[in-house]
């Protein structure tokens, strides 16, 4: 699903969802007193490279946590991830810090990220009740864009207080608590039979090209994502240059925040009678902030688009994964939802990459408009695939059955 997910992997499953609408403030490529910048700045570049090995590992991810149970494998994350924070805040607490030390535990950590997102539908699904699950779904997806709104803040002061070393040492320890967490709770695990890895992958990826509501949907998430990168690169040019300044930006991000966090109360509640079709189609509405800020709307506008769409997108993700928790069989659901992180994820670097290369060369209008006429066609057009109008709050069906081993 798309990503509401950011800096932290660990966020919401967005479009991915998890978890890329996180509000943020992009690096400046010059100083305040110099003005801001006349064209998207180079660092999107760094910000897509460690994206790439922890979306590739991410089927892998599904298998492990199918094979060996959620829990198992995402309290083992939560501990790696917690000693990589820790390395980093170590290191900078030192006062000087070694590039390789921080590369190696970026990386670390951005793996075991991408083996602990498959875990997060299957430890649904295996702690709480089919009837219970969209409840549930929204409450995570609610206390997540709740500490979306006041993260930044909070990390912000924990910075100047006490200075980012001991801030990634905090992060560390909320891995631990989190991981004492895991290990006191009870998750249901159905055993799988023990195949090959290709076998299994390839379980997993027949289950998804089984159903096209959920294929289809998946390749409109991803380019919702990559929109949704385009516009955290080139949208902060546009706010600072042509709609008023850096305080139109920080209150576009806030604006987001907020949406985020009462579309996932709103998903608490409603329950339309076709939640995929209605979940695509108000992921739609994305395009309204892109095309505004191509053409450099009047401010108020746009920051009530950017609401809106990401009220649609703290909607879409409680319903998304309460549907496919009761569409997929729970023995296949992390390999199934590794596809989604995959996809919907690995948008997100393209987008980051591109984007201000497209804006050098033709200016930041062209990839906005560009990025909104796709999401608008990807969303919307989704509402043409039979399965997509079909699909609604239904029991899981049987598992594909494997081809035999190839030895």
């Amino acid at each position: 699903m798309p990503s509401g997910s950011a800096p932290s992997v660990c966020s919401s499953s967005a479009v991915r969802c998890p978890p890329s609408a996180t509000p943020w403030s992009p690096p400046r490529s010059r100083s305040p007193c110099c003005g801001p910048p006349a064209r998207p700045p180079r660092w999107p570049w760094c910000s897509a490279a460690p994206w790439c090995p922890g979306c590739c590992c991410s089927p892998l991810g599904g298998v492990v946590a199918d094979r060996f149970a959620a829990r198992r494998v995402a309290l083992a994350t939560d501990l790696i991830r917690g000693a990589a924070q820790l390395v980093v805040g170590v290191e900078l607490l030192g006062g000087a810090p070694t590039l390789a030390h921080l590369a190696v535990a970026s990386a670390v950590g951005g793996v075991a990220s991408a083996f602990a997102m498959p875990t997060a539908s299957p430890l649904v699904a295996g702690v709480v009740d089919a009837a219970g699950r969209q409840r549930a779904n929204a409450l995570l997806g609610a206390t997540t864009n709740a500490s979306r709104l006041a993260g930044p803040a909070l990390a912000g002061l924990l910075v100047w207080t006490a200075g980012p070393g001991w801030a990634f040492v905090i992060d560390a320890a909320s891995f631990g608590v989190s991981a004492a967490l895991l290990a006191a709770i009870q998750v249901r695990h159905v055993p799988v039979e023990r195949r090959s890895l290709r076998a299994d992958l390839v379980l997993g990826w027949r289950e998804v090209r089984a159903r096209d509501w959920y294929w289809s949907s998946l390749v409109a998430h991803a380019v919702w994502n990559g929109a949704a990168a385009v516009l955290l690169t080139v949208g902060p040019a546009v706010a600072v240059t042509r709609l008023g300044g850096e305080g139109v930006w920080v209150l576009l991000q806030q604006a987001g925040a907020v949406g985020l966090l009462a579309g996932s109360l709103l998903a608490s509640r409603a329950r339309p009678r076709r939640p995929v079709l209605v979940g695509n189609l108000a992921l739609a509405t994305y395009a309204a902030p892109l095309l505004l800020l191509a053409v450099a709307a009047p401010a108020a506008l746009t920051v009530a688009a950017y609401c809106l769409a990401l009220s649609a997108l703290g909607f879409l993700n409680p319903v998304w994964e309460t549907v496919v928790q009761a569409r997929f069989p729970t023995e296949v659901l992390a390999r199934v939802t590794s596809y989604d992180w995959l996809m919907s994820l690995g948008a997100m670097p393209l987008g980051y990459a591109l984007a201000p290369l497209a804006a050098s060369a033709w200016g930041a209008s062209t990839p906005l408009a560009v990025a909104g006429v796709l999401v608008l066609l990807a969303c919307a057009g989704t509402a043409a695939v039979p399965g997509v109008r079909r699909v609604g709050w239904t029991v899981a069906a049987a598992p594909a059955q494997p081809e035999p081993a190839r030895r």
